[in-house]
């Protein structure tokens, strides 16, 4: 199975030359050290920052740049640093290309849910709303189980809804998935050591299996 570095990795790979990016808490936030060095993007995030820069060695922390997971970040050359208000301006006014995000759980026809478990207490959702409403494509960075071994690729989600039909793509530590417009996980790559017959048992929702799958290749 993959590791969190291995999901961020093979995410990077769906990146493309000068597109504007959001990352979200967690996995997604590693997506920026493995960005190839001959592309050009500029990564945003919505507590007020444009130009976020690879995770700083622990001599170039600085503590007053952070990331909206309040984790110490660096920036690159002409960044930008702004209220939160206009970072918002920027994602609800369709300017971020691509919105790559954690999940607790998604569904075959791509909703997914992200920010809330009943009964747990939290400071509230952030801006994973916005950002799923407005992105021009979203990529979901998850586990494809739960702790207790219980699958997070559903054919309805349980949890409080983040957004409905808006993921594309999701990559998880067994595979790599889209989403089937008509509904269904559709299996693209496999993990090396994964075989297809352990994705379908760990997978609760609809999964299409093509002729070929391939397997992920992290070089």
């Amino acid at each position: 199975m993959l590791t969190k570095e291995q999901i961020a990795k093979r995410i990077s790979k769906e990146i493309k030359h000068g597109q504007y990016i959001n990352l979200g808490i967690g996995i997604p936030t590693l997506v920026a050290n493995y960005i190839p060095s001959k592309i050009e993007v500029v990564l945003q995030s919505e507590n007020g920052l444009l130009g976020i820069g690879p995770f700083p060695k622990e001599m170039d922390v600085d503590p007053d740049l952070i990331n909206a997971g309040k984790q110490t970040i660096s920036i690159i050359p002409g960044s930008s640093i702004f209220d939160s208000a206009q970072s918002f301006a920027m994602i609800r006014g369709g300017h971020v290309d691509l919105t790559i995000l954690g999940a607790m759980e998604v569904s075959e026809f791509g909703d997914i849910a992200n920010w809330k478990i009943p009964g747990k207490m939290v400071k509230g959702m952030g801006g994973a709303m916005d950002l799923v409403s407005s992105a021009k494509n979203i990529i979901v960075a998850m586990q494809h189980c739960s702790k207790d071994g219980q699958s997070k690729l559903l054919p309805t989600c349980t949890l409080p809804i983040t957004g409905i039909r808006c993921v594309k793509k999701i990559v998880t530590d067994l595979a790599v998935l889209e989403i089937n417009p008509s509904g269904g996980f559709v299996l693209l790559e496999r993990a090396p050591g994964v075989t297809i017959e352990e994705i379908k048992l760990k997978t609760a929702g609809n999964l299409i299996v093509p002729n070929q799958v391939l397997e992920i290749n992290l070089d």
